[in-house]
């Protein structure tokens, strides 16, 4: 049998990122955690977690860290059932994976639903779209927006719907960089906002309207609202969420680059396959707001 102590502290580290701080969240003392940690890696004979700033778990670390999650999802639900057995619990902690454009528009919508109908905590793991499903296939979330239709093993994928993007920037830069529109050469020159190196939004939109492999100058912005309120200030123009962009296209204070040409990314919703309540009820949230939010998946 597994010490589940001894995963418990494992867990700590890896989420807390140190020895120290996964000894405060347990309330034991640093050498209790890397006594713990150690009698793991010498029973099962492999190294669990690289010491470093911060920890990473290995491989077979991280596969423990998730059957914990696993474990720990099962008995809050036979817990919540049980008065006796659930006295003095701690409330769950789901972690899901989350592109921050969802989380900047539709997504809060699916959260405070969840919270009107149960106790859970959430831990929202930030990454784009395209690779969350890789934290779901890692095991580190239990469940994840994607844009990835082909099921994680061992989970359930649902469609959710076409989150909208619009090319857009302030009226200033249109003017200065876009005089005689949007033309190869202007594309070139026009400096364009990119999440991070894996936002390929922007390149796709160039190539679907102009017909051009986008290479422009690149300012690097980590944030939706961030990008948003660059854009408002006239950095450089960028792919925004529809949602977070319309007050502004109809106030003025931002123009779509070609009205009317955008791109639609499709999103679906992936979870484990454990049959724990809080995971339908969270699922049910997420397809509600989707729904309400989303473009409908083309048929």
């Amino acid at each position: 049998m597994l010490d589940y102590a001894a995963l418990a502290a494992l867990a700590a580290v890896v989420r807390e990122g140190s020895f120290e701080k996964a000894a405060t969240a347990l309330g034991v003392t640093p050498s209790a955690i890397s006594q713990r940690v150690r009698g793991l890696e010498e029973r099962l004979g492999a190294v669990l977690v690289v010491r470093g700033q911060p920890c990473l778990p290995t491989g077979p670390g991280a596969r423990l860290c998730a059957h914990l999650r696993q474990v720990s999802l099962l008995e809050d639900e036979l817990a919540s059932g049980m008065p006796n057995l659930g006295e003095g619990r701690e409330r769950m902690t789901l972690r899901v994976a989350v592109n921050s454009d969802s989380l900047a528009s539709w997504f809060p919508a699916a959260v405070t639903r969840f919270a009107g109908e149960s106790d859970a905590l959430l831990d929202l793991l930030l990454d784009d779209e395209e690779h969350t499903a890789g934290r779901l296939r890692a095991g580190e979330v239990l469940a994840a927006v994607t844009t990835d239709p082909t099921p994680v093993q061992g989970c359930r994928t649902t469609p959710l719907g076409m989150l909208p993007y619009v090319a857009a920037a302030s009226p200033a830069f249109v003017t200065r960089y876009f005089p005689g529109g949007i033309t190869t050469a202007a594309l070139a020159q026009a400096p364009i906002l990119r999440f991070d190196r894996r936002d390929a939004l922007q390149a796709r939109w160039a190539e679907a309207v102009a017909g051009v492999t986008l290479e422009a100058p690149t300012h690097w912005v980590p944030s939706t609202e961030g990008m948003l309120n660059v854009s408002l200030a006239g950095l450089g123009w960028a792919m925004a969420p529809l949602a977070t962009a319309k007050s502004h296209l109809t106030d003025g204070t931002l123009v779509e680059l070609v009205p009317g040409r955008r791109i639609e990314v499709p999103l679906y919703w992936q979870h484990l396959r454990l049959g724990a309540k809080v995971l339908d009820v969270l699922t049910a949230s997420v397809r509600q707001a989707a729904a309400a939010r989303l473009l409908p998946m083309p048929c």
